[in-house]
């Protein structure tokens, strides 16, 4: 699937087995490069649900040792990174 630049998609992650594990996972493109997307859902101590992300670039095996290896992590956990249209609203059914 090929993602239109600064777009992708996110998914509600099913293989989810522990709280460590994002409640969210995905693909974005953002500004020509594929990035991998992790999303948690989490309370501010105000009772404001948001989401806490990481970016990381995709994982690729290396066939040498079959290790895998992701290169610049950017993680950003405070509520103000996102927009105001994807901050939740109390009425959103996305739990």
């Amino acid at each position: 699937m090929e993602t239109k630049n600064n777009s992708g998609a996110i998914f509600k992650n099913a293989k989810k087995t522990n709280e460590k594990q994002p409640d969210w996972k995905g693909n974005v493109n953002v500004n020509g490069k594929i990035m991998e997307i992790s999303l948690w859902v989490k309370t501010s101590q105000k009772g404001t649900q948001y989401f806490s992300a990481a970016f990381q670039e995709p994982f690729i095996k290396n066939n040498a040792d079959a290790t895998y290896t992701a290169k610049n992590n950017i993680k950003q956990s405070d509520s103000s990174f996102m927009p105001n249209d994807f901050r939740i609203d109390s009425h959103d059914d996305l739990f």
